[in-house]
Order: C-alpha cells, then structure tokens, then sequence
C-alpha cells in the first residue's frame, strides 16, 4: 500500500492556494475556484478543495532538513515555533488558512525507525 495524497478543505480557496505556494509546493493542478493539487519537491501530492465549512482537526506533516530554516524562510505566523520533541522530532506548528494544522517537522531515521518501533528493525 503506498499513500497517494491527501486532500484537506478549504473556505477561501484563493488564500490556501497561495498559502501552499508560499509553502513551497508546485502547483499540478489549478481547477479554482473549487480544488488544486500540489506536488512536494520530492514527489508527493496534496490537494486542497473548497468546502462550506471545514471542522474537526486535520494535521498534516511535512518533513523539511531544516526546520529553523524552513520557518525562517516562509515568515508565516506560528502556532508554535521550532521545538525539539520527546519523540525525537523537532516541529513547528503553523495553521493554514481554513484552520488546518501544519507541521514542519525534521525527524530522520527516527520517522520509520524510532528506539521504540513495534518489532524493533532499523533502517
């Protein structure tokens, strides 16, 4: 099984769009006002489609090399800034325009492969 994409609402098309650009994804597919579909610079697709309302809480991760950088680069308001987790991973936390939480976030070997990994196995 391989995960394709994922598809988050959106209430003001036109400001997630550029939000998603200033991301750094490419935009693939421009459909507006109702949908468009992003790559990553390594491949994978995320989309967002226009929604009466968008409720409940979607986070989406993002892996970056550097997440000070990343967050240096994009001058976007936080949620919360760069932070070194328990889990080994350090995130920053910002929120999309329809509310979605998106977190930049560096983690390594320690994504697939962390100490405590069910069946243990290294990568």
């Amino acid at each position: 099984m391989r995960l394709n994409q994922v598809t988050v609402g959106t209430t003001d098309f036109q400001a997630s769009l550029d939000f998603y650009l200033k991301l750094g994804l490419t935009l693939i597919v421009h459909s507006p006002p109702r949908y468009a579909r992003f790559e990553t610079p390594t491949g994978e697709t995320f989309s967002i489609e226009q929604a009466a309302e968008v409720s409940g809480v979607t986070t989406v991760y993002f892996e970056v090399d550097d997440v000070d950088a990343a967050v240096a680069r994009l001058d976007l308001p936080l949620l919360e800034a760069p932070v070194d987790r328990r889990w080994r991973w350090r995130e920053a936390v910002l929120l999309d325009p329809a509310g979605n939480r998106i977190c930049l976030y560096h983690a390594g070997e320690n994504r697939r492969f962390p100490p405590w990994r069910v069946g243990g196995g290294a990568g």
